[in-house]
């Protein structure tokens, strides 16, 4: 099993959903690098569980205990490694899953590869829970990409058919990025939230879940980033994003709306602005062109699919018997992961943005 990501900053996960402990190793960062814990306890507070009914009511501090890497609040220069304990499990929830597979899951792929002693309790290291560490990696890199002036913020752009503001994909006010980045559930435009808590109730109620796509954006990258071919910004970004538990989509810009456009729609024209840099009209590309940026704004957006831990009765196998069975899942579980998914891509794109820029 892999759980090792990156070239110049490389994060280690490890931890299942229902082990004693999940953490992180951060390696590659920078010594002298001024870490405010306060502020990555906020963000490790946006993406915890229990906070409303559209998440899970399993209730964890996600505190994360920095046992090396730290010292007087500053980056040594060594590896850095927080562990988050877990305090709230149900393993019991989980008795029938060797059976009983839950459809939607990685319960079955799991035991292809890795047989019966994959750890299946709440998805085991296939779990959600796992984000934890990625946010509180993002939250590190985030401080460091800060003092260079770059900003990272993103909101949920919809839930089941509850549509946000969409973010000016020109110019992201930093003020408004600043306000995404540090709120639990965050959105444009209030209203919206209302009508996705709506949203989420009346899935929640029929034991059903809903889908939703977060939209995010980082401004103040420095042009000419990337290395094309194969570390590309969208090919790093890409990879560290699809590792998002849930995550079944990935576009920059317009992404899949430029197969309905023409060449003339599509190009960003060029023009010289008021300082003398060279910027686009529009921003259909999302900042990246033949994988290295042009100073705009990094604009990308994710499709996450519904949870697929509901309480309506759903067809399965059997895989000790080989026969067909009905089953319902049990446990705790979030009706949509939209909200605490927010930060977990804000994170992502620091972690990716400290590998293209170090």
């Amino acid at each position: 099993m892999s759980s090792i990501w990156g070239e110049k900053v490389k994060i280690s996960v490890f931890g299942g959903s229902h082990t004693a402990a999940i953490g992180v190793t951060i390696d590659g960062l920078p010594s002298g690098e001024k870490i405010d814990m306060d502020k990555v306890l906020l963000q490790m507070s946006r993406r915890a569980p229990g906070k409303d009914k559209t998440a899970t009511p399993r209730c964890e501090k996600d505190f994360p205990n920095v046992i090396c890497g730290l010292k007087d609040g500053f980056t040594t220069g060594a590896p850095l490694t927080a562990i988050i304990v877990n305090t709230n499990t149900k393993s019991s929830d989980y008795g029938a899953v060797p059976e009983l597979v839950r459809p939607g899951h990685a319960d079955l792929t799991a035991l292809y590869k890795y047989g019966e002693h994959s750890d299946f309790r709440g998805g085991g290291h296939f779990s959600g829970r796992l984000t934890a560490s990625i946010v509180f990696a993002g939250a590190v890199c985030r401080q460091i990409l800060e003092r260079k002036g770059i900003v990272i913020g993103a909101h949920a752009l919809s839930i089941g058919s509850v549509k946000d503001i969409s973010l000016d994909s020109l110019n992201p006010e930093k003020a408004l990025l600043e306000r995404l980045n540090s709120e639990y559930f965050s959105v444009i435009n209030p209203e919206a939230k209302e009508k996705m808590y709506a949203e989420v109730e009346k899935y929640r109620m029929e034991s059903d879940s809903i889908g939703g796509i977060v939209e995010c954006a980082a401004i103040n990258v420095p042009k000419g980033i990337g290395e094309p071919m194969f570390q590309s910004v969208e090919s790093v970004f890409s990879s560290i994003l699809f590792s998002i538990p849930a995550v079944k989509g990935v576009e920059f810009g317009r992404g899949f709306g430029v197969a309905e456009m023409c060449g003339s729609e599509n190009n960003d024209p060029y023009r010289v602005d008021d300082k003398g840099n060279f910027v686009t009209e529009t921003n259909n590309a999302g900042g990246i062109l033949g994988g290295i940026t042009n100073g705009m704004p990094i604009v990308f957006r994710l499709a996450f699919k519904p949870t697929p831990s509901i309480g309506k009765e759903q067809k399965t196998v059997n895989t000790k018997n080989r026969e067909n069975a009905d089953y319902t899942i049990h446990g705790r579980h979030d009706p949509c992961i939209i909200p605490r998914a927010i930060p977990v891509v804000e994170a992502a794109a620091a972690i990716a943005l400290m590998n293209l820029i170090k």
